[in-house]
């Protein structure tokens, strides 16, 4: 049996527009049938397009959810918000601010933007980590392409990032971390792949994956066995097909880099996707570095605070290039 750390949500922002974005997904159903009638020739006839049945259409509440995402990330852009370049000069930060942050940020559980509580353990993969992109039956094969290229992209570079062998699979039997972008009409879906991903998830939190709040922003779930949870095998993130593209992107950053092992926020980290004001909405220069020193061969799990805290901060001068 598998025991993995608490489902990370993104807590609730303040907002101009109250509430704040949410993950989680379903969509509707595209129904399609496949004619039966014995065929004359080697080649099908082409089917009239008037007979092909249309997809169902997204519900009233995944509508209103994609008023509602799009509104959230058009007043975030407009106030200077959700930035892309990775952080500049008017963000600075040295090493000891580097390993402050990863302290925070590593040992700490997400409760919420006032209440942390020490894990007590360094959490992070030690095998291959293998995504894989899974969609709710409403995601359009365009929207799934553009999906998958996103992740694609994003696994090369945080192996190159972290040294640490990760990548995509399209095999259900391979992926051991699978990211699921599916909307409000797809709870049923998503229930089921999670049960099936994470057997002993408990009821409760079936639901939240099922059927999230609408002030969340993302969901991811990951751990290890029982008896090593800190050295994680198995990893769950969902992403809610309501979003647009950039939220979507923003999510696909934030919820993978926390199932990795950069479990919490802190609201020193500047530059940084790990913070509640959301100024950045892609993994920055710093968050990088975060990574680096997670995957850095001097740790290991289950590693505390105090015994890495020595070593992270050896690691951080000198990624930094800083004299100690």
């Amino acid at each position: 049996m598998s025991k993995a750390h608490p489902i990370r949500p993104r807590p609730p922002r303040r907002r101009l527009i109250p509430a704040v974005l949410a993950t989680l997904a379903g969509t509707a159903l595209l129904m399609g049938c496949d004619p039966l009638a014995q065929r004359t020739s080697l080649v099908p006839p082409t089917r009239p397009a008037s007979l092909a049945p249309a997809p169902k259409p997204p519900s009233a509440e995944s509508q209103r959810l994609t008023r509602y995402y799009g509104a959230l990330q058009q007043d975030l852009l407009t106030r200077g918000l959700l930035r892309t370049d990775g952080g500049g000069p008017e963000t600075p930060y040295d090493a000891d601010d580097l390993r402050r942050n990863f302290e925070q940020i590593a040992f700490y559980d997400e409760y919420g933007s006032n209440n942390l509580r020490t894990s007590g353990a360094l959490g992070r993969w030690q095998g291959p980590v293998r995504l894989r992109a899974d969609f709710g039956p409403s995601v359009s094969a365009e929207q799934q392409q553009k999906d998958r290229a996103t992740l694609e992209a994003y696994a090369a570079r945080l192996a190159r990032i972290t040294g640490h062998p990760i990548s995509t699979t399209t095999s259900r039997a391979r992926a051991n971390f699978n990211v699921i972008f599916a909307g409000a009409d797809d709870s049923a879906y998503v229930a089921g792949r999670v049960r099936d991903i994470l057997p002993s998830i408990s009821d409760a939190d079936l639901q939240v994956f099922a059927n999230p709040p609408q002030s969340y922003y993302c969901l991811v779930r990951a751990g290890g066995l029982q008896a090593d949870p800190s050295s994680y095998m198995r990893g769950v993130a969902l992403i809610r097909a309501e979003h647009p593209d950039l939220a979507r992107r923003s999510c696909i950053h934030e919820e993978i880099a926390q199932g990795l092992g950069l479990r919490n926020d802190s609201p020193h980290a500047r530059p940084s996707i790990f913070n509640d004001d959301d100024e950045f909405a892609l993994l920055t220069s710093q968050d990088e570095k975060l990574l680096q020193i997670l995957y850095h061969p001097r740790l290991r799990p289950g590693m505390s605070a105090d015994e890495a805290r020595p070593i992270v901060q050896a690691i951080a001068y000198d990624i930094m290039g800083e004299p100690r």
